[in-house]
């Protein structure tokens, strides 16, 4: 009886376990980025035009929502390597401090690829499996593009109170990102609803700054200008993970 009772414990144990060395899970969901932004002020840098800093000027990024993807390979039942992927993502970048009315000056597309090392505390038999993970982050910027309203503002943007220029007109600008490279903490959990099936949720904090460079054409020759942004986003990611 003893007998039969510890073989049928063994048979429901396997059958329970969730994680083991050399397990790969595929994540997908919808993921959010929520920047936590801040950014220094607009500095006009060609000295032949205007060379300093607009002193109030700021830009932010708006949050946005895309699909999600994490490729997991189990090294033990505890530790795991995970990779972040999504379809690319795009924000609008607005003007902010004491010129916050001007509203969208650009807009950029993203891709965040984060690679983490992963520790899940619970047994490899439990249904619930919460994770912590830290890791690294390259934010590739692209098709970044500005609007008429940063274009008819460089006029302003080159009239220092310090270097005043008069008569400043631009016919087309350009916005180049420089990509990023940080740190990446993450928190989540599964819920095992069958043997290869479980419910996601994943929380994010990454570490992206960058620099912005404006350049403009201008009926005074190129004028350039530079903002540092800290975008360090909160990323929410919902969906489900598959064990292949």
């Amino acid at each position: 009886m003893k007998t039969k009772t510890l073989v049928a414990l063994m048979l429901l144990s396997g059958a329970a376990q969730a994680y083991e060395a050399g397990d790969i899970l595929v994540r997908a969901g919808l993921a959010t980025v929520e920047p936590d932004d801040s950014s220094s002020a607009i500095a006009v840098t060609d000295p032949g035009v205007a060379a300093g800093t607009k002193t109030g000027t700021a830009v932010s990024v708006d949050s946005d929502t895309q699909i999600g993807l994490e490729f997991t390979y189990f090294l033990t039942p505890h530790i795991a390597v995970d990779v972040l992927g999504a379809t690319p993502f795009e924000h609008n970048i607005s003007a902010d401090g004491n010129i916050k009315g001007l509203g969208k000056l650009g807009s950029t597309k993203h891709l965040p690829p984060t690679v983490s090392i992963q520790y899940y505390p619970m047994p490899s038999g439990s249904k619930f499996q919460p994770y912590v993970g830290a890791g690294l982050n390259y934010t590739i910027f692209f098709e970044e593009e500005t609007t008429s309203t940063l274009t008819n503002s460089i006029g302003a943007l080159a009239s220092l109170p310090q270097n005043p220029v008069a008569g400043v007109v631009a016919s087309s600008t350009e916005l180049e990102l420089d990509d990023s490279f940080g740190y990446a903490l993450q928190l989540g959990m599964d819920y095992q609803m069958t043997e290869q099936f479980a419910f996601n949720a994943g929380l994010w904090y990454i570490d992206i700054d960058t620099t912005g460079t404006i350049t403009a054409d201008t009926n005074v020759g190129k004028v350039k200008a530079e903002v540092d942004v800290d975008i360090d986003p909160w990323v929410y990611m919902v969906g489900f993970s598959l064990k292949i």
